[in-house]
């Protein structure tokens, strides 16, 4: 199925890319050939997404707002197949790690991902990151317009980008476009939320300096209202303001965060805005035939007519628990009312997070093309997503996700942990993230008690780096070292939600790894012993406070 409803690279990218693989592959040659030492090679690597971890090398590919066709995800497959061992790791920054590529095929990989319009330049070093967005885009009721657009305007202006690519530290950059925040724009380096002033006009609230890791922070509002065709002038007075101001002396001072905390919201939006007005009326005003012509590419399908209410979905509500579930939890509400928008989640109890095998990749690719418009998104939750699902498909795609190990109906619930790839794989990781995660899944696998728990959740950090985002988790799981001993760091009430954006506490000592379990199970015991109808986990936490969650795990441990 042809790459229809996103962007399709033209010439100029697919020379840029093509270039930069034939620079690549010199590069490793060198290497190989002991004419480059590993620290003159280490940051030519990384800049085309290559890290050496604990173990092998790893290759990160960059996915654009983590949006991939099923074409772009076969062959992600292939990649796989062929240059590592048969499997890859979905992030929570939307792109894809193999942890097992080998130096000398590195090139091959490349020029394998350049044959699909793909690459991992900038998923690495002191530059823009990958900018990722809500998953739903494109498809989302409450959406007011796709955020992938402007994802891609900020792709196109920051790709080696001559200006930002030594960076004090890295920086990352969300875009939503509905106001129910899918893409945790509030604790990123730049987060920008679509929104309609009163006067009808769309455009930007721009959120500067949120992150998490070593000192997690939310992100102060710097303008309410942003012109969309202003958005790269602002960009561009943003990060000079950072380039300018930003601490080179100490890498855990480095990120904007640190520098809006320092001299304060009103003092970053001051300097921002004098830099805004020099440029605002200069090249980086966005015509508004470049924004059409960008929009154009992310024309929605033509999707026909389908009944809104199918028969067989309505028998199988009733008299299939599974598919009941699984209709509750993992399909969401489509812009058509005779679509869904479908999560295959990447989670079966015991399973790691976020894991994908090269069949199941091309299980899912298969699926997208026959049901979903070829196309696939990549969640910041690890999941995989089907935008656009017929209503009256959605049996069969239950059907052929089961028969995956995707169609567990656990979207949203306990058994849904986001966990970084931890001391199994990570050079940087103090503790495992993943087996913990496993045997969290396995403890309450059952699917009828996650859903009686509700909407909780849990995420799992290997170290303060804060990949599996475990500030923000309803429960936040953090593994530390103590004298070479792996302990874990709980944490309460961090949450993402617009209007509710949270960074969680701390609830006391750190634990021991096997007694982590036991001490999630003191916690959801609390709050089903404690929650009034309808409250969620972290409502309860903020209604009646840690210390009832305290008492339990403390005795229970």
């Amino acid at each position: 199925m042809p790459d229809t409803h996103f962007y399709r690279y033209d010439d100029y990218d697919r020379t840029l890319v093509r270039e930069r693989i034939a620079q690549f592959r010199d590069q490793v040659r060198r290497r190989l050939a002991g004419e480059l030492t590993e620290e003159q090679f280490k940051p030519l690597r990384l800049t085309n997404g290559l890290y050496l971890q604990l173990h092998a090398y790893m290759l990160r590919i960059a996915i654009p707002y983590g949006t991939l066709s099923s074409r772009q995800l076969r062959k992600l497959a292939d990649i796989a197949r062929r240059y590592d061992r048969g499997y890859g790791h979905f992030t929570t920054r939307q792109n894809l790690q193999l942890n097992w590529i080998r130096l000398e095929d590195a090139p091959d990989a490349l020029a394998a991902l350049a044959e699909v319009d793909m690459h991992a330049m900038q998923t690495s070093g002191n530059c823009i990151r990958n900018v990722t967005a809500d998953h739903f885009a494109g498809a989302a009721a409450d959406e007011i317009e796709d955020p992938r657009i402007w994802c891609e305007i900020v792709r196109q202006w920051s790709t080696l980008h001559p200006e930002f690519s030594f960076l004090p530290r890295k920086f990352k950059i969300a875009i939503t476009g509905s106001p129910n925040d899918r893409a945790a724009v509030r604790v990123h380096d730049i987060g920008l939320r679509l929104w309609r002033n009163p006067e009808g006009r769309v455009g930007f609230e721009v959120i500067v300096g949120g992150g998490l890791g070593r000192t997690p922070m939310i992100g102060k509002t710097l303008r309410e209202f942003l012109p969309r065709e202003e958005l790269l002038a602002y960009l561009e007075a943003t990060l000079r303001v950072y380039n300018r101001y930003g601490r080179r002396d100490n890498l855990y001072k480095a990120r904007i965060k640190i520098l809006v905390h320092e001299i304060g919201a009103e003092k970053m939006r001051a300097e921002v805005e004098a830099e805004y007005a020099a440029v605002r009326d200069g090249a980086l005003r966005l015509p508004a035939a470049t924004i059409e012509a960008i929009a154009a590419q992310f024309a929605p399908p033509a999707l026909p007519h389908r009944p809104a209410i199918a028969a067989e979905v309505e028998r199988l509500r009733l008299e299939d628990r599974a598919f009941a579930l699984w209709l509750r939890s993992n399909t969401a509400p489509h812009r058509l009312a005779g679509y869904r928008i479908v999560t295959a989640s990447l989670k079966p109890a015991g399973a790691p997070p976020g894991d994908a095998s090269a069949a199941q990749m091309d299980g899912v690719a298969d699926i997208a093309d026959a049901f979903s418009q070829g196309e696939v998104r990549v969640s910041h939750e690890q999941n995989l997503v089907f935008p656009h699902v017929a209503v009256d498909d959605l049996p069969e795609v239950h059907r052929a996700l089961g028969r995956l190990g995707f169609a567990e109906a656990n979207v949203g619930k306990i058994g849904d942990i986001i966990a970084c790839p931890g001391l199994d794989y990570c050079a940087l990781a103090n503790a495992r993230s993943i087996p913990v995660a496993q045997r969290i899944s396995g403890h309450f696998a059952e699917l009828a008690r996650q859903h009686d728990i509700g909407d909780l959740k849990i995420k799992i950090s290997g170290c303060i780096n804060a990949c599996g985002h475990h500030h923000v988790g309803h429960i936040g799981i953090l593994g530390v070292d103590k004298n070479g001993v792996e302990l874990y760091q709980i944490s309460l009430g961090g949450d993402v939600d617009f209007g509710r954006t949270a960074i969680g506490t701390i609830l006391g000592p750190a634990i021991e790894a096997d007694r982590v379990v036991g001490a999630v199970d003191s916690l959801v015991a609390t709050y089903l012993e404690r929650r009034t109808d309808g409250e969620r986990f972290v409502d309860t936490y903020r209604r009646v406070g840690a210390q009832p969650f305290k008492e339990r795990v403390y005795a229970a441990v």
